[in-house]
């Protein structure tokens, strides 16, 4: 039976035109086998397969993601997470390795959306002591749940608020070592254009970065001087070419040292970061 679902669920995937067919294929089946009774594996995999054919995100259709090679709860009302975002969960690891070990390392993941990024950098550091915050109801309450999934509660708390709003008067001001935050960067205008497909499933605010795509970060940019320590760091997942743009943000603060910039594997740049200054 799992061949010949298989072969179907492919077959109606291929014919809507869905990329890789195969391997979102392989993804339902198993997200049926574990939803449903043995009776009904096919006709789960089959519905699942309908929606996905129809532009349905495949986290929406199975319900999990893989994020850093964990596994973690998606749904609607919260941004399904990206393969490109994984770079900025590897980088900050990278930096975080470069601490002291028997240090605790104190973290704060703004705009938080499913907590993939919070979860997935503690989950590989158990020095880390992390704070995350969102604004919409749908992406607390899932980033809280993947917390919880992956035992993290702990060590990681899931706050709601604007910004940093609901981390302020917890005496973490001048306490943190990095800031990791993943915002809305596409242009409201854009969105509207060639981007609207995005809204057809996702919600806008996990998208939308006001007029000219900076909005956020230009919040988060000053915000976060107050909470960083001397040394600490602010890490940003950025939109195609935006770098010059996030750049002059960070200079106009005079409050960090020059930006540095990390490509992917195409050779673009898509985490940029940059350094309170010591003094």
């Amino acid at each position: 039976m799992h061949a010949e679902a298989l072969a179907r669920v492919e077959s109606i995937l291929a014919q809507a035109g869905i990329g890789n067919p195969a391997k979102d294929a392989l993804a339902i089946i198993e997200a049926a086998e574990h939803l449903a009774d043995k009776n009904n594996h096919l006709l789960c995999a089959l519905a699942m397969a309908a929606d996905r054919a129809a532009g349905t995100p495949l986290g929406y259709v199975t319900g999990r993601v893989n994020f850093m090679a964990l596994e973690l709860s998606a749904s609607p009302g919260a941004l399904v997470p990206r393969d490109e975002t994984e770079l900025l969960g590897w980088t900050e690891l990278r930096m975080l390795n470069d601490f002291p070990v028997d240090a605790e390392h104190r973290l704060i993941d703004m705009c938080c959306g499913s907590g993939n990024l919070v979860c997935g950098i503690a989950s590989y550091n158990p020095n880390v002591r992390a704070w995350a915050s969102d604004l919409t109801d749908d992406a607390v309450r899932l980033a809280q749940s993947n917390v919880r999934r992956l035992q993290l509660s702990k060590r990681v708390d899931v706050a709601q608020g604007d910004l940093f709003e609901p981390l302020s008067g917890r005496g973490l001001e001048g306490t943190i070592d990095v800031i990791v935050c993943n915002p809305p960067y596409i242009s409201s205008g854009r969105l509207d254009r060639d981007r609207a497909e995005l809204l057809t499933h996702e919600p806008r605010a996990a998208f939308d970065g006001g007029p000219f795509g900076v909005s956020i970060f230009q919040r988060v940019v000053r915000g976060a001087l107050l909470f960083l320590k001397p040394g600490g760091t602010l890490l940003f997942e950025i939109g195609l070419d935006q770098e010059r743009q996030v750049a002059i943000l960070f200079d106009r603060t005079g409050g960090y040292d020059p930006v540095t910039t990390v490509n992917d594997c195409q050779g673009h740049a898509r985490v940029i970061a940059g350094r309170r200054r010591l003094v």
